[in-house]
């Protein structure tokens, strides 16, 4: 006989906690055992889920190239307010409202270690734009160098008083809940700050080195998209049951071209393809070096005499390159999107969050662009970035590591040591001139 679980039923503190910790993204996964009925050739709502997904689309499109317009310091921005609200919407994955009601506080240390790993990271990486930003300044030079140098005496000593913190707001029956917390938040400091300490490198290497990698996940994502409304017929993966061949094998074809003909577009224009010194938002002229001259392959004369009206063809080296990230985006990256799906499964959520109208949360977005933002800076300093130390090279270095004091006294013992060699090179010519 069972038991009636109506309304009359008295409310448990497990129950209510159980409804507490339901979510509006929630998802039932055992509605559909079959990876089949979940294509979205298959969905009756696809047309209505497709016109939400394009307006929204086309609001993030206008505002990231109004971002890519304004220049490096506000792509980083943009790049901040991304990673801050990723790592809410995973903070917010395994917080339970009734344990935080009992650890006042418990947030906020949540969010200082936080803030504590933004400042080691992007201190490491901004150093050297920050330096170049005010050396016209004595006062503010010496302030930026003095900090740049404790910066990570700074950064430990926040990070042990957030321990300290930690292990002061202990609780008896809530140790389980703390620690899990505790771990949760350097994993999500790991996920977060990895890919996006990766992210900025390659924003101030050149725009180009950050535009094409995100286009090109951007281009694979719409393609497979659309591919899959409405040629999807045969399941990809079962961690991801909308995912179809047709899908990814479409998209790897459009992603590939793409790439080919975006690297060609952005490699004309120098603001793209400028390195930034500094963190101003001037306007960039550069020497844009031998990725991106065009050099010249002639046509077979069948080939211009009859279908081109060419008899050669203007390729920038720096195409050839976009080919090979082109490969990963298409083949590889995707993966990143499978992670994400199967740990969305393992938490019974349909989405990391809701902050995208039919996208999800940035967690849901950005799951690719990690993957490739980490692959495009590595493949620029293994096969674009000369491997010999250059003069620019070096300078730079100079630059990143001594103060204005001690690069005055470097150029002073360099300016001895040409005289004192020049004078040993050209004295015996001399001497052997007059004898």
């Amino acid at each position: 006989m069972q038991k009636d679980h109506g309304s009359s039923a008295p409310s448990t503190p497990t129950s209510a906690r159980l409804r507490h910790r339901r979510r509006s993204n929630e998802f039932n996964f055992e509605m559909s055992k079959t990876n089949g009925n979940h294509l979205l050739i298959n969905d009756h709502d696809k047309y209505k889920s497709m016109w939400i997904r394009a307006c929204s689309s086309l609001w993030m499109l206008g505002g990231f190239l109004l971002i890519i317009y304004l220049g490096h310091l506000y792509i980083l921005a943009m790049v901040v307010v991304i990673q801050i609200f990723m790592a809410s919407e995973l903070f917010n994955l395994l917080r339970r409202a009734h344990e935080d009601k009992r650890l006042p506080g418990f947030r906020i240390l949540n969010w200082h270690f936080y803030f504590t790993a933004m400042l080691f990271v992007y201190g490491r990486i901004l150093s050297h734009q920050l330096v170049n930003t005010v050396t016209s300044d004595k006062i503010f030079y010496k302030l930026v160098s003095k900090l740049i140098k404790y910066q990570m005496v700074i950064c430990y000593f926040l990070y042990i008083a957030g321990v300290m913190w930690f292990i002061l707001t202990l609780k008896k029956k809530m140790y389980k809940y703390q620690f899990g917390q505790f771990a949760w938040t350097h994993m999500i400091l790991i996920v977060v700050f990895t890919q996006s300490a990766f992210t900025v490198a390659n924003i101030f290497e050149g725009i180009f080195w950050f535009l094409l990698p995100a286009s090109l996940i951007a281009v694979n994502d719409v393609a497979a998209y659309f591919f899959g409304f409405f040629f999807g017929k045969t399941p990809l993966i079962k961690l991801s049951p909308k995912k179809t061949w047709e899908g990814f094998i479409g998209a790897s074809v459009v992603t590939t071209i793409s790439a080919f003909v975006l690297a060609n577009v952005f490699g004309h224009f120098q603001w793209l393809t400028c390195p930034r010194k500094d963190l101003s938002t001037g306007w960039l002229l550069c020497d844009p070096g031998p990725l991106f001259k065009p050099e010249y392959y002639p046509l077979p004369g069948w080939l211009s005499r009859w279908v081109l009206p060419w008899k050669e063809v203007a390729i920038l080296p720096v195409q050839w390159h976009a080919l090979c990230l082109s490969l990963f985006a298409s083949s590889i990256a995707p993966f990143g999107g499978f992670f994400a799906s199967g740990f969305k499964r393992a938490f019974k959520i349909k989405d990391f969050g809701d902050s995208i109208p039919g996208h999800g949360g940035f967690t849901d977005r950005m799951d690719c662009q990690m993957v490739m933002a980490v692959f495009a800076y590595i493949y620029h300093q293994s096969f674009v970035v000369p491997q010999d130390y250059t003069v620019e090279m070096i300078i730079n270095e100079i630059l990143r590591s001594l103060t204005l004091e001690e690069q005055q006294i470097l150029y002073t013992k360099l300016g001895q040591i040409l005289q004192e060699r020049m004078f040993t090179f050209f004295l015996p010519r001399v001497i052997a001139s007059r004898t």
